[in-house]
């Protein structure tokens, strides 16, 4: 079934568009502040896609089903790692099916940003990197990147060295700051421009991220 979205269109027809993935049992509603926040007007009409995940039971919260992007199979502590290759997988056919549908629409792939917060910041990652067709450049707020091994043998040619804006909060004791800098640093290694920020604050996004993150749309937008 396609994603249920939440849509902030612009006035006239969009030259880019923004997708934004919340994080786990949060809804696309909570990115309608950070949207209304930016000030993209050197790039044009910009359109804010922020789709709801599904409803699926997680494991660390006992099996209680909430919006999920994957099931998180164990918290954020120790090594390795059990991921929920299977989901995470899905999300990522969705999020492509998001940006054929921006494609379609009009807005080449070329200007399109997939940003994502905690579980959205993995589906970002995980999703840009594989997605057959340039995109402008990929967002993780307070994520990591999943299935990181194998990543460089998956991604999709087109998308080498895509631009990547990535930050986290140095206090964040739900996605520990290591993940997101161990993340970063794969990227590095592949030959990704990533922009890093941190900042005094735990799991969350503050004024001083937006306004990098404003910043860093308007460039890989080529405002």
């Amino acid at each position: 079934m396609p994603l249920q979205t939440l849509e902030l269109h612009p006035a006239t027809p969009a030259v880019a568009t923004l997708i934004v993935l919340h994080g786990l049992g949060a809804d696309g509603t909570d990115f309608l502040p950070l949207c209304d926040e930016l000030d993209c007007g050197p790039v044009g009409a910009v359109r804010c896609v922020m789709p709801r995940a599904p409803v699926r039971p997680v494991t660390i919260n006992g099996g209680y089903p909430m919006r999920a992007w994957y099931d998180v199979l164990q918290a954020d502590v120790g090594s390795p790692r059990r991921e929920d290759e299977q989901g995470l997988r899905e999300s990522m056919r969705e999020v492509h099916a998001l940006i054929d549908r921006e494609v379609e629409r009009g807005v080449s792939s070329q200007r399109i940003v997939v940003a994502g917060f905690s579980q959205g910041c993995a589906i970002a990652l995980l999703a840009g990197l594989r997605y057959p067709a340039r995109l402008a450049g990929l967002v993780g707020m307070s994520g990591y990147l999943p299935l990181a091994d194998s990543t460089a043998a998956e991604r999709h040619p087109a998308n080498h060295g895509l631009p990547v804006f990535m930050a986290h909060g140095r206090d964040d004791e739900v996605v520990r700051p290591a993940r997101g800098a161990a993340g970063r640093d794969t990227l590095r290694a592949l030959g990704h421009e990533v922009e890093w920020h941190d900042y005094p604050m735990a799991h969350s996004v503050c004024v001083e991220e937006i306004e990098a993150l404003n910043r860093w749309l308007v460039r890989a937008w080529g405002g």
